[in-house]
Parts: structure tokens; sequence; C-alpha cells
């Protein structure tokens, strides 16, 4: 089991992927490693999904995620807790990682246990770098494309302050009024408004 902390911040892009991808290259970005991410999100069946906020459901939620690296496949199951401020912040996350061997059956054991899946969010993603400072370009399946920073220790982007203040001088097109944009809510939020409004 691995038990990561981090923190990060996490935009929204205003432009289409090939806009994104010249202005990257033109501000000196190199195109690095691509992955992607099919993610299963179980919750507690007793959950009332009616009456929680998007954020309550998803402190209860397990992640069951296949990985493709670079071509080298890795599976794990993932719980993540948020420290979330009242103004939206991510003060600071953790992310607790087992390896498993066999998705199916890592759904059929949280099934036993009394959970279900209530989403799947599939994602490509692309490094970008320049002296060192990385960005994932997040291509969201259906959904948003997003920038993702993560805080490196000892760095120039050490704090989330200092990745903002990054962020504003580079001028990418981005959303500068949302440094936290929260991929999971705002997908459970799509499908709680169709399950529960849209009948």
């Amino acid at each position: 089991m691995v038990v990561k902390d981090e923190n990060e911040v996490t935009v929204r892009v205003t432009c289409s992927k090939d806009e994104l991808m010249k202005c990257l290259i033109n501000k000196g970005f190199e195109k690095g490693r691509e992955f992607s991410l099919d993610d299963y999100y179980f919750i507690p069946k007793t959950l009332d999904t009616k009456t929680l906020s998007t954020r309550e459901i998803l402190s209860k939620a397990v992640i069951i995620r296949y990985i493709v690296n670079e071509g080298k496949v890795s599976k794990k199951i993932t719980f993540k807790i948020k420290n979330i401020a009242d103004n939206g912040d991510i003060i600071n996350q953790q992310a607790i990682n087992c390896d498993i061997y066999d998705i199916e059956e890592a759904k059929k054991l949280f099934e036993a246990l009394g959970f279900y899946e209530i989403m799947n969010i599939k994602e490509k993603d692309e490094i970008y770098s320049k002296n060192g400072f990385e960005l994932a370009i997040k291509y969201i399946e259906n959904s948003d494309i997003l920038i993702e920073i993560e805080t490196e220790p000892n760095t120039e982007w050490d704090t989330i302050e200092k990745i903002k203040n990054i962020l504003l001088q580079m001028d990418l097109p981005i959303e500068k009024n949302e440094y936290f944009v929260k991929k999971a809510e705002n997908e459970l939020d799509r499908i709680l408004i169709d399950k529960y409004i849209r009948k």
C-alpha cells in the first residue's frame, strides 16, 4: 500500500486541444509521456445520494483504477482524503493506493461489501514540461480539458500560491477564477442532475 501526500492546482482550459498545443509549444513547452486512466467510482449502497452533497458522496467513494502508462498497465484501488476549505480551495489531500491484479474481481469484491458503481471517468493525459516545470493536460472523455500541476517540494513551485503565480505569468487559455476544478465532483453533479431532475 502506498500513501501519497500532495496538493495540486487544476484549471479548466478555454480553447480547443489544437489551440492549447500550439500555445504550449510557442511558450517553450515540450511534450513528454502520455498515459490514460479508466476510473470506476464505487460508493456504499446505504448512501442517500438524493440528499447528500456531491462532496459528501465522494468522500465515501473508492476508485478502482485501470492505468496505462507508456504501454505498461497497472491496476489500483484508491481512496482519497481531501481537506477542502469553505471557498472550495483544496488545502491538502492524501491518496491511499493499493495494487490489485484484476479489475473485475475488485468490482465483485466491493459489490459483495455493499458498494455499487456510480460512475466511470475515462481520461487521456499528456505531460508537457519546461525547465522541470510539468503540466498534465487531461482530456476527460465527453467533458472538459483540464490542466493539473502538482506541488513539488524544494522547487519554485512548492506551494499552491507559487503555482497560481506561474500560471498567471504564462497567460495560458484557462479560466482564471477557479484553481481547484474538481473533476469527479463535476462529473457526479451531471449524473445526479440527470437522475433526479431530468426524469
